[in-house]
């Protein structure tokens, strides 16, 4: 078996594996989810009980506490990438006299990608107090204050929790008015969810992201956005030059019309199976690179389409996952029993409306303009 017949294979493998977690991440108790149980049960039996604990001690750390591995391991691809790039591709694309924007393009989608990455990181997660002013006028400056300060970090506090209320209406469905949180003990806002990661609730709660070591809500779900987007667009770059690179060392070498002798002695014509086996030799890092780039760019370019259709829709991942969810879930004692449960999305104002609302999140003073 070649390595080309290998690769496909390999490429093949990895896209099935993310298309099943994709349709099977919605469905409560699904094909997914009773695969993984059994597959423990069955570990269970033979892995030593003292192993059990230190795994399950392991990813209860990686996942379910904000630890800065990923955020290492996401800074570490991203200079293993872009040393390969500007050592041999850059150098290489440089001498067949590429042009320069062409060239130093990656680094400029790079720039902007670094600056929305550090946004996502920095974005403060604590919780916000409200300092009390005896003086009207201090006091009516720390309202606005408040909800400045809301705006920028998204957290639910006890300081807050009754502001934030009033920004989004309840649907009735997803969120029931006069829930409270059992760990934050604050009413929770509608569209809004405690995240056990970072133990806090998050206003408009999308997702807690282990590369930015971050939940994505209402103060930087624009910024995750551009950051998907501009991270997309630096693999798409770097693999679109470094593929005219590889393209243009096979026009100059005209390999494509040239023959080859097998391991019995018989002449065959070029085929592309041989000419990746010859890349693969001849620039074994470069080919490397390139496949992980093209494998990375269809990975994020769906994850972005995704996540512009969220944010065309006016949803949040908690939201579509549970809408996906909604049809195996209990009958919620407001509604009535002889009318069928039907989930419907009361956010969505339009696709500009949409967008304009996940780079400018509404306050309080908004809605009641409106």
């Amino acid at each position: 078996m070649d390595f080309l017949t290998l690769f496909l294979i390999y490429l093949c493998f990895v896209l099935t594996v993310t298309a099943l977690l994709c349709l099977c991440s919605g469905r409560k108790e699904g094909f997914l989810a009773r695969s993984v149980n059994r597959a423990s049960q069955v570990l269970s039996l033979v892995i030593p009980t003292q192993l059990q604990r230190a795994t399950h001690r392991a990813l209860h750390r990686l996942f379910h506490t904000r630890n800065c591995l990923f955020v290492v391991l996401h800074v570490a691809l991203q200079a293993a990438v872009f040393g390969e790039y500007t050592w041999e591709v850059f150098v290489y694309c440089w001498e067949l006299q590429f042009h320069i924007l062409l060239l130093l393009l990656p680094y400029l989608l790079l720039a902007g990608n670094v600056g929305c990455f550090l946004l996502c990181i920095r974005t403060n997660p604590g919780e916000i107090t409200l300092v009390l002013f005896e003086n009207r006028k201090k006091c009516y400056k720390s309202h606005f204050l408040v909800l400045f300060l809301v705006s920028l970090t998204g957290i639910v506090t006890k300081s807050n929790a009754a502001s934030l209320v009033k920004v989004y209406a309840y649907d009735g469905v997803l969120f029931q008015r006069g829930l409270v949180c059992p760990t934050c003990t604050v009413e929770k806002p509608a569209r809004s969810k405690h995240c056990s990661v970072c133990r806090t609730c998050v206003h408009r709660f999308d997702h807690h992201c282990v590369w930015v070591n971050n939940c994505i809500g209402a103060s930087n779900a624009g910024i995750f956005l551009l950051y998907l987007l501009s991270l997309t667009a630096t693999a798409g770059a770097i693999a679109a030059v470094t593929a005219a690179f590889l393209i243009q060392v096979l026009l100059l070498s005209n390999i494509m019309h040239g023959t080859y002798l097998d391991a019995e002695g018989q002449e065959h014509a070029v085929e592309i199976s041989f000419v990746v086996q010859h890349l693969f030799l001849t620039f074994p890092r470069i080919v490397f690179m390139l496949g992980f780039v093209i494998l990375l760019t269809l990975v994020l370019g769906g994850y972005c389409s995704f996540s512009l259709y969220l944010a065309l829709t006016n949803q949040t991942t908690n939201e579509w996952c549970k809408s996906r969810r909604f049809g195996g879930s209990p009958r919620l004692p407001s509604q009535p029993h002889d009318r069928p449960l039907v989930y419907k999305n009361i956010y969505s104002k339009g696709i500009w409306r949409n967008l304009k609302e996940i780079f400018n999140p509404p306050t309080v003073l908004e809605r009641k303009k409106k």
